[in-house]
């Protein structure tokens, strides 16, 4: 089945940046009068992939249509949480506090079990850093995260070395609801973003780009719960977060402005070769290399490009430059019961 772990995603750089960030000690201009966070751009379909791009793992191999509840089921909501890779190296990542986040649902009348999480189509790397093609100008992106739905869950998979705990209960209506939303809210938010970028740590600072992955997801759809009137515990929740931080962002343009005819060669120029320092697939004796010119580009110069909504964007990188957080994220706090 498609989980954390058996979906192979590729974390190697993110965590290569994040560990960057904490090994080191130690512009162009603003975009002034803009509104920050840049919001996330939803679409009016989801386009079917490139065949350029191919997946590892399968996306959602065993994928099953959201049922229709009776409105008096009733419905545990269960949060799912493992360690990404824990097929493959059981509670490693876990130490990081990389973790996926999924949920799952168990009708207490039929005991039917459903599980439902939100990734890459793709795997992670593909959807952090693009495919640079020599007959093709610009970088070329494989980037689609989607719903995937199941039946079961499996126990042991959540449990094992990560979670899998209720947090909420609810009728089949307000099942019923949810679906009609994860079917809207999976067809209009089409990608995957890897980044949180923030001016700097801490709560209350300016946030200049959210993320966008499966542990958003699953803070979304508690949301909409809570509105359709879901009641949930007062328990703790804690979530993976990636950040970097920089300067305020400027603005560079589209693939279009940028990479088209009448473009900015020299511009190009340089994206293109910043993105070269992330190629997937290198030697080990590769990956040590590109890893000191990161560190030089985006630690010493403090140069990182963001590509978000289909735009490109400069940050001029600020310590700590790059972190990995494990941090809590409250339960909505409306339709509250006490923990048990």
């Amino acid at each position: 089945m498609a989980r954390a772990g058996r979906r192979g995603a590729e974390w190697r750089w993110p965590l290569a940046l994040a560990l960057l960030g904490l090994a080191a000690t130690l512009s162009a201009s603003p975009t002034s009068g803009r509104h920050w966070p840049v919001p996330y751009k939803r679409f009016s379909f989801r386009p079917k992939p490139d065949p350029y791009c191919q997946a590892k793992y399968t996306f959602c191999p065993t994928g099953s249509p959201i049922p229709v509840m009776k409105d008096n089921d009733i419905i545990e909501v269960l949060r799912l949480q493992t360690p990404v890779w824990e097929f493959k190296y059981g509670d490693l990542l876990g130490h990081f506090k990389i973790m996926h986040d999924a949920l799952g649902f168990r009708n207490t009348l039929t005991g039917e079990k459903y599980t439902m999480e939100w990734y890459e189509l793709f795997q992670l790397g593909n959807c952090t850093f693009p495919h640079l093609r020599p007959e093709m100008e610009a970088p070329f992106w494989c980037n689609q995260g989607a719903a995937c739905f199941f039946e079961g869950i499996d126990d042991k998979h959540w449990k094992e070395n990560g979670s899998l705990t209720l947090v909420a209960t609810m009728s089949g209506n307000t099942f019923n609801k949810m679906a009609e939303w994860v079917k809207q809210d999976n067809e209009t938010g089409i990608y995957y973003e890897t980044w949180t970028v923030q001016a700097s740590p801490g709560k209350g600072v300016e946030t200049w780009f959210e993320s966008y992955d499966c542990s958003k997801f699953v803070l979304r759809t508690y949301e909409k719960l809570a509105e359709f009137g879901a009641k949930f515990k007062k328990i703790e929740t804690n979530y993976t977060r990636i950040f970097l931080y920089s300067g305020e962002p400027t603005y560079l343009g589209n693939e279009t402005s940028i990479f088209g005819p009448k473009g900015n060669k020299t511009l190009a120029s340089a994206i293109r070769k910043f993105y070269a320092l992330f190629k997937p697939h290198l030697s080990t004796k590769e990956f040590l290399l590109s890893l000191l010119k990161i560190f030089d580009s985006v630690i010493m110069h403090r140069e990182f490009y963001l590509f978000y909504n289909f735009e490109y964007w400069f940050l001029p990188m600020k310590f700590p430059f790059v972190k990995i957080t494990y941090e809590e994220i409250p339960l909505p706090t409306r339709h509250t019961l006490p923990s048990l």
